[in-house]
């Protein structure tokens, strides 16, 4: 793969720039983002992804890595294509796109032009633990939940349960239900355990 390009800016546009490298002019498709973050250098350095199609070998450009990891994660989803990556990277930024996928906030995600309801949700499964994990996002929970949950945790590790594995349950019946009382939040665990 190709890691990263630096060269020349000799082209620049809010869909693409051309890199001259050694006498080769490199044409690579860009987000809003990187184009902002270009300016008007001379001299650039873009970090990069290599799509092969069929029909085409892609050169896609990124200010920094972590525009490109997301990029990676977004087309490793089912339905997602790089246009489509390309898209979202445009319209939120990767702490916005991280926090949106680690607080599945389906919404947000389905505010991407070319994106529905499924494909957000798939978005959602399928890069949910590697956002988190790779990222350290930590999932938003209500304030005046914390009390509630943090006591239904220490009355289900009374009753010997695994704190680890009641965390998150207890943090999905959260999500799905803000306002649940605590007796009810430790019934709904105990089922789910």
């Amino acid at each position: 793969m190709i890691s990263h390009i630096r060269g020349k800016l000799v082209e620049k546009y809010t869909t693409h720039v051309v890199i001259e490298c050694n006498g080769l002019g490199y044409h690579l498709p860009i987000s809003l983002q990187t184009f902002t973050a270009i300016a008007d250098q001379e001299n650039i350095k873009l970090y990069t992804y290599l799509s092969i199609r069929e029909d085409a070998h892609i050169l896609y450009g990124f200010w920094d890595k972590t525009e490109r990891e997301i990029f990676k994660l977004l087309i490793s989803v089912s339905g997602v294509g790089p246009s489509t990556a390309i898209t979202m990277l445009s319209s939120m930024n990767t702490t916005d796109i991280q926090n949106a996928i680690g607080n599945e906030d389906v919404e947000k995600i389905k505010s991407v032009k070319g994106i529905g309801a499924k494909t957000a949700q798939r978005v959602i499964v399928d890069l949910k633990d590697k956002i988190l994990k790779s990222f350290d996002i930590t999932e938003e929970i209500p304030s005046s939940n914390n009390t509630i949950k943090n006591e239904a945790l220490s009355a289900l590790e009374v009753l010997g349960f695994a704190r680890k594995r009641v965390d998150k349950i207890i943090q999905v019946i959260i999500q799905e239900s803000p306002d649940i009382t605590l007796e009810d939040l430790i019934k709904k665990a105990l089922k789910n355990l």
